[in-house]
């Protein structure tokens, strides 16, 4: 028989007065799973996410966690919770090792366990060197990879992490990409929320696009790629809207999904390569043009028609 899931929504719903942050939504995570909510600011996903954490109530709907109701076992559900918050909430005043000893002693652990999971984690998130140094001394990338280490000194059976490489530089985000990697291959199972593309494909073995409170997509990355648009992404771009006009009445006959943007065509195809080349002969000279490999944020474009950033 198939392990029970340790996240199960059905109709989650979470509203704020009259704004609706999550409106019906069905999730499952599987154990073992690295599973993403991907969307803009305002999409809901950080409202899922407290539900999940226990820290929110649903206004309805159903919400079973580790196999067990958040209204009811809240308490219960969160000592077997680990959570990286958005924004760092360590004790500046202390240590590295002291923020690890006294979060620890939250889940009423023995002090020598405490000690040896503390050395243990800053060997993983490599801070074991500064573990003598005062939290406010760090910077982002380290703060950020203590925060993750100091979610892990319970041994939780889920990880929680809320957008977290945001605000940080390209480097320390792969060395934090690198630790969740770890944390996958001995097989924790990972719930996060980002708006950055690279990095839900990077970690996440499925995710759901959310927009408005709601799911608008759902799967693995490449599925979610291949389905909604294609391999490849030819894009052109015009010395103004006229030019890009006629490309359009140029590609119309062809059935290829396309996106209009100012001065600017988005084609997906199967094989950019050739589309380029029937363009060329037909006469068409854009200002620019690339070929490129189709990625999530093409797949949120396609589906809402606006960027991610917005």
């Amino acid at each position: 028989m198939n392990a029970a899931p340790l996240v199960e929504a059905h109709g989650l719903v979470k509203r704020f007065g009259d704004l609706c942050a999550v409106d019906g939504i069905d999730v499952r995570v599987e154990t073992g799973e690295a599973f993403g909510f991907l969307g803009p600011n305002g999409a809901g996903k950080t409202s899922t996410m407290r539900m999940i954490a226990c820290v929110s109530a649903p206004t309805a709907g159903t919400l079973r966690v580790l196999g067990m109701d958040p209204r009811r076992d809240g308490p219960r559900i969160r000592a077997r919770l680990g959570v990286v918050h958005q924004e760092d909430t360590l004790d500046l005043e202390l240590s590295v090792r002291e923020n690890l000893l006294v979060f620890g002693r939250y889940f009423s652990l023995p002090r020598p366990v405490i000690r040896r999971r503390a050395d243990e984690l800053l060997a993983f998130v490599q801070l074991a060197d500064r573990r003598d140094d005062r939290v406010d001394a760090l910077s982002g990338g380290m703060r950020r990879r203590l925060s993750i280490a100091r979610a892990l000194i319970n041994e939780p059976d889920l990880l929680l992490l809320d957008e977290p490489t945001t605000g940080l530089d390209p480097q320390a985000r792969h060395l934090v990409w690198d630790r969740l990697h770890e944390l996958k291959e001995t097989g924790t199972t990972l719930v996060l929320t980002t708006h950055y593309m690279d990095e839900a494909e990077q970690l996440c073995d499925r995710l759901v696009i959310m927009d408005g409170g709601r799911i608008v997509a759902e799967g693995t990355p490449r599925d979610l790629i291949e389905t909604h648009v294609g391999r490849e992404v030819v894009d052109l771009r015009f010395a103004d809207d006229a030019a890009r006009d006629a490309a359009l009445a140029r590609l119309d006959g062809d059935r290829l999904r396309t996106e209009v943007l100012p001065r600017r065509l988005l084609a997906y195809t199967d094989d950019g390569d050739r589309l380029v080349a029937r363009l060329t002969r037909s006469g068409l000279h854009p200002a620019a043009l690339v070929v490129r490999r189709a990625s999530l944020e093409d797949v949120f474009l396609t589906l809402t028609g606006r960027s991610l950033e917005e």
